[in-house]
Parts: C-alpha cells; sequence; structure tokens
C-alpha cells in the first residue's frame, strides 16, 4: 500500500509535459491572397450608403452598400485599370474617382454620374491631375494639374455642374497644394527645399500675396485642414524638434497655438469632419496609425477607446451622423471594417477581409521590435516568426528593406510577408536609419551615406536575427522594392559575402542615370533627392560609386529582379543593365516583367505571380531541395 502511495506521489510531481506548439497550417498564394483589400470609403450624403473600394476580382472597383451593412453591389466593372474612388459628391450620388493607364502614373480624375456614365473632368493626353478637395459649399471640387507646365502642378476649381475648370492659382516653384479656405481666398501650399526642409506657405488669392509661415531653417512642416469658420489653418510641423506637432495659425494675427503634441511620436495628419463637428487627428505610434478626435469648436478630446493596441487603426466619420468606420489591422489581418457608434462607442464588423479559406491563427502579426546596430544606434523594425518556430532549427530569413528612402515599414497585411512566414521563413521589416517614424535626427542618418551607414544596419540585422531569434546566418536574404530594391542591389555589391540571395524589385541599379530621368511631374522628389542622395551633374563620381550597377562584378550570389514596364520613376532599363551585368558573371538571375504594370504591382494575377516567384527563388537558393515548394 505505502508503494502504491509513493508510486502515486512520484507520479504527481513529475512536471506535466508542455502542450505541443500549435503548427500552422501551409496555404498556397491563391489562399492567401483570396483576402479582401478594402479603401477608399465614402458615406453618402445622408450616411445611409456607403462606397468602398474592392480588389475582389483582381482589379481595384467601387462597390456600393448599405452603410449599416448588407450586400456590395459593383459600380466600376473595369478589367484593365485600377480604380480609386475619390468619393460621394457633397450633395448628390455621383462618384469621383481616379484612375492612369496601366501604372503609368498619369491619373485622371473621373465621374460616375448617377446613371452609371462616366466622364472626365481633366481631358487632355500628357498630364497628372491629382484631387485636392472638395469646396466647402459642394459647388467644386480643388484639382491640381501640370498641363501647362509638366514640371508645376496649377490648382484647377471644376464645378459640380458642367465641370467648368479654372485655373486659380498658377505654381512655378513647385509647390505642393494641400487645401483651399472655405471662401476660396486662401490656398494653402507647401514646398521642399531640400531634404531637411520643407517650409509652408499660404496664397492670399485677393491680395495677390504668398506668405512663408515658417521660419528659415530646418523644419518639416504640412498644411492639413482650414477651419470652416474665419481664416485659421491647421498644419503639422516639428519646429526645429524631432518629430511633428498640430498647430493652428490665424491668417489675420498670425496667433500661432499647439492643437496636439503627442510625446514622442509624428502627427501624420488632421481633418475635419465634413459636417464640421469633429477634428480627426492620426498620429504615427510606433509604426501603427492610431486616431485622436476632437471637438471641432472646443479642441476637446473626446474619448475614443483604442480597441487593439497592438493594430493600426484608421477612422471615417459619417456626414451627419455620429457613426464612423473604423479599420483594423495587425500585420495578420488584411484590414477588417467595424461600424462605431460615436455616442455609445459600441462598433459592429461590417466587412471582414479574410480569404474564406484561410485560419487566421494560422497567420502571424507583426511586432514592433529594436535592435542595437554596428555603432550602437537602435534600429527599429516589424519581426515576423513562424508559428512553432525554435532556436535550435536555424530558420532561413528574409531583411525587407521599404522604399523612400526615407518611407518606413509600417504594421499592416502584406501578403507577401505572410506568405513567406507561412513556409517557414523569418521576416524582418527593418526600419534602418533614415527612415521616418524615428524622429528628425534618425531620418537624417543616412544623408550622402546610401549604401553604407543604412546597409550596415541590415548586416547587423542579420547577425542579431542569427543570434536573439534562431536564424541561420548563412541563409539570409535581402529583399526590397524600389529603394529597398537598390538596397538589396547595393547589399549582394558591396557586401558580397553578408546575403545568400538578393531579391531586387523595381530597385535603382544606376543612379546618376535615375536622378537625370526623373519624371518631369516629380520636380519636389528630385529636389529632394538631390540634396540627400546627390546631384547628377556636381556628384557624379559619388554617385557612380554607390550604384551598383558600375561594379556588379562584385556581385556573386544568386539574384531576382523584377519590373513593371510602364514604371515612369524607376524605368526598366535600371533592371535590364543589372540582370545583364550580373548574368556576365556566371551567377544565377532570373528577371520577371509585368507589362501591364508601374512603380508598384496593383492587379492580384501579377502579384499572385510575384509572389509565387519570390517563394520559387528562396526555397531554391536558400534552401535547396529541403525546404517546401510554392505549391505546397
Amino acid at each position: 500500500m505505502v508503494r502504491v502511495l509513493l508510486f502515486v506521489l512520484a507520479l504527481l510531481l513529475v512536471p506535466a509535459a508542455a502542450p505541443a506548439e500549435r503548427q500552422a497550417r501551409t496555404y498556397t498564394i491563391e489562399q492567401l491572397m483570396a483576402a479582401e483589400t478594402f479603401g477608399g470609403f465614402s458615406f453618402s450624403p445622408n450616411s445611409r450608403k456607403l462606397i468602398v473600394t474592392s480588389n475582389r476580382t483582381g482589379i481595384a472597383n467601387i462597390y456600393v452598400m448599405p452603410a449599416t451593412g448588407g450586400e456590395m453591389r459593383p459600380l466600376t466593372s473595369s478589367t484593365v485599370e485600377t480604380v480609386s474612388s475619390l468619393g460621394y459628391f457633397p450633395h448628390d450620388e455621383r462618384i469621383l474617382f481616379s484612375s492612369d493607364q496601366g501604372g503609368n502614373e498619369r491619373a485622371h480624375i473621373y465621374v460616375r454620374e448617377t446613371d452609371g456614365t462616366v466622364r472626365d473632368t481633366t481631358p487632355g493626353e500628357r498630364h497628372v491631375a491629382r484631387f485636392v478637395d472638395w469646396a466647402h459649399d459642394g459647388r467644386s471640387f480643388f484639382v491640381q494639374m501640370n498641363d501647362r507646365d509638366p514640371r508645376f502642378f496649377d490648382l484647377h476649381e471644376i464645378s459640380t455642374d458642367g465641370y467648368r475648370s479654372e485655373r486659380i492659382f498658377e505654381n512655378d516653384r513647385a509647390y505642393q497644394i494641400r487645401a483651399v479656405s472655405p471662401d476660396r481666398r486662401y490656398v494653402a501650399l507647401s514646398r521642399i527645399v531640400d531634404n531637411q526642409t520643407k517650409h509652408c506657405y499660404v496664397y492670399d488669392r485677393q491680395a495677390q500675396q504668398l506668405r512663408q509661415l515658417t521660419e528659415d531653417g530646418p523644419v518639416a512642416c504640412e498644411p492639413q485642414a482650414f477651419a470652416a469658420t474665419g481664416h485659421t489653418l491647421f498644419y503639422t510641423t516639428d519646429d526645429g524638434g524631432e518629430f511633428t506637432f498640430l498647430v493652428r495659425q490665424d491668417l489675420a494675427s498670425g496667433e500661432r497655438s499647439i492643437v496636439f503634441r503627442p510625446e514622442r511620436w509624428d502627427v501624420s495628419s488632421a481633418g475635419f469632419s465634413r459636417d464640421n463637428r469633429y477634428l480627426l487627428v492620426s498620429v504615427n505610434e510606433n509604426a501603427r496609425s492610431r486616431p485622436y478626435l476632437f471637438d471641432a469648436a472646443t479642441l476637446r478630446p473626446i474619448p475614443i477607446e483604442n480597441p487593439a493596441p497592438d493594430a493600426s487603426v484608421g477612422l471615417l466619420i459619417a456626414n451627419n451622423a455620429p457613426l464612423a468606420l473604423m479599420t483594423l489591422s495587425n500585420g495578420a489581418t488584411p484590414g477588417d471594417v467595424y461600424l462605431l457608434d460615436l455616442n455609445s462607442g459600441e462598433r459592429r464588423l461590417l466587412l471582414r477581409s479574410q480569404a474564406p479559406e484561410v485560419d487566421q491563427a494560422d497567420l502571424v502579426a507583426g511586432e514592433v521590435v529594436r535592435f542595437r546596430s554596428y555603432d550602437g544606434v537602435q534600429v527599429p523594425g516589424i519581426l515576423y516568426v513562424p508559428h512553432g518556430a525554435r532556436p535550435s532549427e536555424r530558420r532561413p530569413a528574409v531583411i525587407h528593406v521599404h522604399g523612400g528612402p526615407g518611407d518606413e515599414s509600417r504594421i499592416g497585411y502584406r501578403p507577401l510577408v505572410q506568405y513567406l512566414v507561412n513556409h517557414g521563413y523569418v521576416v524582418f521589416e527593418i526600419n534602418n536609419r533614415g527612415s521616418s517614424g524615428s524622429g528628425r535626427t534618425f531620418y537624417h542618418m543616412d544623408d550622402r551615406r546610401h549604401g553604407s551607414a543604412d546597409l550596415d544596419d541590415v548586416v547587423a540585422a542579420r547577425d542579431w536575427l542569427a543570434r536573439e531569434h534562431g536564424v541561420d546566418p548563412a541563409r539570409v536574404a535581402i529583399q526590397g522594392q524600389s529603394y529597398g530594391g537598390y538596397m538589396a542591389l547595393a547589399g549582394l555589391t558591396f557586401r558580397p559575402e553578408a546575403f545568400a540571395a538578393g531579391v531586387d524589385i523595381y530597385g535603382v541599379s544606376n543612379w546618376p542615370r535615375l536622378l537625370a530621368a526623373t519624371p518631369a511631374w516629380w520636380e519636389d522628389l528630385r529636389r529632394l533627392l538631390f540634396t540627400e542622395v546627390g546631384d547628377p551633374e556636381r556628384d557624379a563620381d559619388y554617385l557612380r560609386s554607390i550604384s551598383p550597377l558600375f561594379h556588379a562584378d562584385r556581385i556573386r550570389r544568386p539574384l531576382l529582379v523584377l519590373q513593371g514596364q510602364n514604371d515612369p520613376r524607376v524605368q526598366p532599363a535600371e533592371s535590364e543593365d543589372i540582370v545583364a551585368h550580373v548574368r556576365a558573371n556566371n551567377v544565377p538571375v532570373e528577371y520577371v516583367v509585368f507589362p501591364d504594370e508601374g512603380h508598384g504591382f496593383r492587379k492580384k494575377a501579377n502579384q499572385i505571380t510575384a509572389y509565387r516567384t519570390i517563394l520559387q527563388f528562396l526555397d531554391r537558393h536558400l534552401r535547396g531541395s529541403s525546404g517546401p515548394t510554392a505549391s505546397e
């Protein structure tokens, strides 16, 4: 009896076995891409209907549905060009939208009439049209176009009755037009002086005078919106500090006051609801969007619950009802849409974005982390680790570099990331020095040091992933799009032993050529790049020294290049030349061109092809024959 009791006691003292780590189901890219992406939301004038842009057919089109939920009905049926909704007209159910041709960025502004017919309100052959805003009284809308001079965007006012167009501001210095006052007297502008400075201005149409609102010297300023009454402009500025905050300025007296200043994050945008009851402010908090609400009259905060602290949250307020749309995405969800009651705080699911065959529990939410780089600087990024990963496994990894150069990877759903993670890769979206979101000092740490100071952050990230997250340092690929594509090429060229392979998605290979050939309508971007990266005339030798094309003989690791044939910024020659030079090294190179895409792949079929190609390439060169294939 004693032996039995001792035996039972011994069993009770043995630690229970830990539950087995959940193994995620593996999905095809088609299954993951069956998720629906929503955007372009707009409430009808009476707030009873809602239009939304969706890619459910493979190409973005506009749909309409009851604002409280129900079936989505298509309003456009494009099978060739993507359509971007700009919203309902203020007083009727006509719809304004934008579209270009094959990604060439020469967008025009179209009206869908209530009978379904479509009209181009900005006709012409060679110009670009960009929507600015609706007039306060709803009788017109404002568009900027470069039809007079391809370098400069003039401001046009287009009537909602007959679509008559009038040029009301002639732009001669590459100002960016941001807002028009309710009485149409003032035009709010910004202008890039160099990569350190962006000033705010107001043009007084009555006095025909231009006034600079910001002091000379390094500052980042951007007009946001005019108040509904009086001549008060709201704008964001860092005023020489680290992060941008929201201020308002009385244009008559010049008096300025701070409206909202987060402790350590940037105010990204601000605007008023259509009924002018609310001021909505969006803040970039640790690579996540978070909305803040204020009473428009008193500027007192209106508390709203943050339902998902780890997610990016978007908010759109209805026109004349205490309702709002709330979008949520933590990386594992494409962006579910909720209807929020601003009075009660209650919310309910309106649109579910998840792919029907995909269990959300199998996907991985991004985690914002920081690591100490080669010189001690703390570098942030978003980390995705596969379910069930263990340090002893020494997994392959992909370090993804964003575009820009000064952009930032943010929390949100990206099918390519989920596809790679779901197939066993650790993915780290690095926000290397030079990225936005981490303050002015961090943003300028890579100035005139591209392909070296920022690239060494990526190398340091590889070593950190190996130490802390079970990554095999010999099986790490560098990947990126646009400027990130340049970084992928630079990694293989200037740190030829650091990465096992590179994925260049429409990246820069020849800086002198790219900077000299920047499209005319990117005159403001040209000035920024000339001062941040280099001037193709004065800095020709330096730019050649950081261009992978002129040092391609150093590349010894496999390379995949993806390119849009209609890309007006990073033109196909950038990819064609680097592919030819690397092939001359007898290095494995794969090259895929999409004839109907530009700077970014927008059609679902092309995205599927691109992402499958990337996984197959990585499996071949980081896993050999031992890893799963893209079809599994």
